[in-house]
């Protein structure tokens, strides 16, 4: 059965969604996850965009790509000299390196973003493609807004690449514009009439903005396409891209309308779903296709009757296949660090030391509060973990009063980047608003809260909460802080907590944002130093 490859662009393309950027440590953990679940291509980012994205490319290049059955490890570079110089750099220590470069071929981008008649377009596709191949040996061209390129043209720049050295030929929909049938006309016309094509991958990139990202993907690979790029929970600019888990689900589920198979380990999607909407901030919505939370639930009686007789009536797939089954081991109060790690590693993640004795510490914790610990405490506990920073401020202590007739008042005792611990009472219109001036007066911060959302990981009065908010730094005076503004949008950035007191949950969530807006920002930390 011909098999097609899975180019994860997460960390690339689903990170440019507002208010998705992620620490080099999260995207650490992010393609560590992306190996276990065996994509084939990880797009680690877009080296050229800043020394920090460049770095965080090549560590994933060292420690996820250093293996022979590693992951090919990808930067991705304007059609420019210096782009691809950068991308190399980024990712040159990993054992299979890609370097994926673009340009725009669509008559709107032409005359309006590149100033480029159709002649000088083909040289510079020429030009970079030429300049990545002598730099890598596996390079990929993207046409970008393909879908909205004269197919005559396409294919002429497509004959140009190959003729340069590309080894893989993508078609995105960049926009959205596209439908299934005029997707697979376009992959047939590609397939037809360049030359050569039979010696490359054809590749397809699909974005969702019409809401068809997955059915123009699946039409494209039903036409002769056999490399898919997609993101997990389909993230991504605007609208966002096929989603990884719906392609290859589809696949698995219909081999023989397909007739395609991956090399994923469709146990894994689960986990690294939960995984990415942690670290991203960007919730599954219940209805989500294979990894949202209704995805296996079944409420009507008609549906309840027909699953308690046989249940391919109304599931297609089984929760197993995707990792979401219940282990038979149970969690407790009673339970060790050893079982604890061990549940830990079925669930994907690998904690050890310091690590493993923080997370256990707060799982004995639970489990004093709670009966039994399910699979999705021990995630939620997990993915709360923050990231090892000497420069983070934490939370070491937090009383709160609060009812009908007491004014809301939160005292919170913090260790600072100095490691001195300080203390501020506050209060609020609630308990949670008071929580967060009293850690604004800490920090020295007083950003604008643009989301407070509060989840509950499990069923029952004693469920585990987990708490994701946003932030801003949009009130701050525009020309003391010119950074936390852009024309387009106030930079946005994200907090997550987790813990069986919400009030906790919360402060954790709002100091982990905060944290994440003076490591973007230092000279904020710097500021308020002096």
């Amino acid at each position: 059965m011909p098999r097609v490859r899975v180019f994860d662009t997460t960390l690339r393309d689903g990170e440019q969604s507002p208010g998705a950027s992620l620490t080099s440590a999260e995207k650490l953990r992010i393609a560590h996850a992306l190996a276990r679940l065996r994509v084939d291509i990880i797009e680690a980012g877009f080296p050229a965009a800043s020394v920090d994205d460049l770095e965080g490319v090549r560590r994933i290049a060292r420690e996820v790509g250093n293996a022979d059955d590693a992951p090919v490890i990808c930067g991705l570079a304007r059609a420019r000299a210096h782009d691809l110089n950068k991308a190399w750099e980024a990712v040159q220590d990993a054992a299979r390196p890609r370097i994926h470069t673009f340009l725009a071929t669509s008559p709107i981008h032409r005359k309006h973003k590149l100033s480029m008649s159709r002649p000088q377009v083909i040289a510079a596709v020429r030009e970079a493609v030429s300049r990545a191949r002598e730099l890598c040996e596996d390079v990929e061209f993207s046409a970008e807004d393909a879908c909205r390129t004269e197919p005559g043209f396409l294919c002429e720049v497509f004959t140009a690449a190959i003729e340069a050295g590309a080894t893989t030929l993508n078609v995105p929909d960049t926009v959205g514009y596209a439908t299934p049938l005029e997707m697979d006309r376009r992959i047939r016309t590609v397939r037809a009439n360049v030359p050569g094509i039979e010696k490359v991958i054809l590749s397809v990139h699909c974005h969702d903005d019409l809401g068809m990202a997955t059915a123009n993907t699946l039409a494209a690979v039903q036409a002769g396409a056999r490399q898919v790029e997609v993101t997990i929970n389909g993230v991504g600019e605007r609208a966002g891209n096929t989603a990884l888990e719906e392609v290859v689900m589809s696949f698995h589920t219909r081999p023989g309308l397909f007739g395609v198979q991956t090399d994923i380990d469709t146990t894994q999607l689960h986990k690294t779903s939960r995984l990415v909407s942690t670290l991203t901030g960007m919730p599954v919505q219940p209805n989500k296709a294979v990894v949202g939370d209704n995805a296996f639930a079944h409420e009507a009686g008609i549906h309840q009757d027909g699953m308690l007789k046989e249940r391919e009536t109304y599931e297609i797939m089984r929760p197993e296949t995707i990792g979401r089954a219940q282990s038979d081991l149970v969690l407790g109060k009673h339970s060790g660090r050893h079982a604890l790690r061990v549940r830990l590693e079925e669930l994907g993640h690998s904690v050890e030391g310091e690590a493993l004795d923080a997370t256990f510490t707060k799982f004995k914790a639970l489990a004093d509060r709670k009966k039994h610990v399910t699979n999705a405490d021990l995630l939620a506990l997990v993915s709360s973990r923050p990231e090892p920073s000497v420069e983070a401020h934490r939370i070491v202590g937090l009383q709160i009063r609060c009812g009908t007739d007491a004014e809301p008042l939160a005292s919170v005792r913090m260790v600072g980047p100095n490691g001195a611990t300080v203390a501020h009472t506050a209060r609020g219109g609630g308990p949670v608003d008071a929580c967060f001036r009293a850690i604004d007066a800490l920090v020295g911060l007083s950003p604008r809260l643009l989301e407070y959302r509060v989840h509950a990981v499990t069923e029952g009065i004693d469920a585990l909460g987990e708490v994701s908010v946003r932030i801003c730094g949009a009130d701050h005076d525009p020309k003391a802080h010119p950074q936390w503004e852009t024309a387009a949008r106030p930079r946005v950035f994200h907090g997550y907590g987790a813990d069986s007191d919400i009030l906790v949950a919360s402060a954790n969530a709002y100091v982990s944002a905060l944290n994440r807006m003076l490591a973007a920002e230092p000279q904020l930390a710097q500021a308020k130093a002096s």
